[in-house]
């Protein structure tokens, strides 16, 4: 007979918690097994949802929290693209001109952030583990679509804290390894502050305060067919553009050598672009608005 040496019932996970069926059960998402378990380590935890009128703004503000501002994404003949720009913002002063919103977050997948910075950015920290999680646990990676869920479940918990000013609102780029057509594989979702989730059927977007501009600037240079080097041409043109009109949106710092960060989202795997690379193309881009301000019109 084989000799065991009894439990101390305090080294148990759960037992002075009530929660001992949730550790011997486990969960397919992680982030609702943190929730359960431990949920003043979800992002946004501990602030009420309850709006604020007070004549200095919201809580945000008055506790001067980092922005990120803009993001911006479109699809080409291979995959998708996003990308972002370095910029975060307090108010009218610059928190930090080297930040980085735009993550890698499984092979077929990124994310961009805009909103608030610390809270985003433990959000898609999350979002990335609870994708890896789920792959070891069902041995397949979560499909675009339940990806996209998951995200917009993690935004809608934040609800407590978007009430108060700590907006985060994240722009999704996946590419579908289960379309045949790599043309139309690549796909991008918006959301909302309240967890909404919209697939974008237009092939660009862009999120964040310099948003209206990039915009603008991808009606006019989307090109569909383009390949890879021509939709991260088209990105980067896109956040100058931004970065021209609105003052939260870091432009290319070439003096301190400081680029937007691309990622790129083919069948072969999403894949974070060289900064030498970027920074060739930050300088035809610069190169070309010395002959045309306004930029190019394709």
């Amino acid at each position: 007979m084989e000799f065991r040496p009894s439990v101390t019932p305090g080294l148990v996970p759960g037992h002075h918690t009530g929660q001992l069926g949730t550790f011997l059960t486990g969960s397919q998402s992680f982030s609702e097994f943190v929730g359960a378990t431990a949920p003043h380590l979800m992002p946004g935890a501990g602030v009420t949802p309850q709006p604020v009128s007070a004549p200095g703004g919201s809580a945000a503000d008055a506790l001067g929290v980092p922005h990120g501002t803009t993001i911006v994404a479109l699809t080409f003949s291979g995959g998708v693209v996003i990308a972002g720009d370095r910029r975060a913002t307090a108010g009218n002063v610059i928190a930090q001109r080297d930040i980085e919103k735009v993550f890698v977050t499984d092979h077929h997948s990124a994310v961009g952030i805009a909103g608030s910075a610390g809270i985003a950015l433990e959000m898609v920290r999350l979002f990335g583990v609870d994708l890896e999680h789920y792959e070891k646990l069902e041995g397949v990676p979560l499909s675009l679509d339940g990806k996209a869920n998951k995200l917009a479940g993690m935004i809608r918990q934040n609800l407590g804290a978007a009430m108060q000013g700590f907006v985060v609102v994240p722009l999704f780029a996946g590419f579908d390894p289960t379309v045949d057509d790599p043309g139309r594989a690549g796909r991008i979702v918006t959301f909302d502050p309240t967890g909404g989730r919209y697939d974008e059927n237009l092939g660009f977007h862009a999120v964040g305060s310099g948003s209206v501009f990039a915009k603008s600037s991808l009606k006019k240079l989307y090109d569909p067919a383009a390949d890879l080097d021509g939709a991260v041409r088209t990105a980067i043109e896109a956040l100058y553009d931004a970065a021209d009109d609105d003052t939260a949106t870091g432009g290319p710092d070439t003096v301190r050598r400081i680029y937007p960060v691309v990622v790129g989202i083919t069948a072969d795997g999403a894949a974070r672009r060289e900064e030498s690379e970027i920074a060739s193309v930050v300088e035809r881009v610069i190169a070309g608005r010395v002959e045309r301000p306004g930029g190019p019109s394709r």
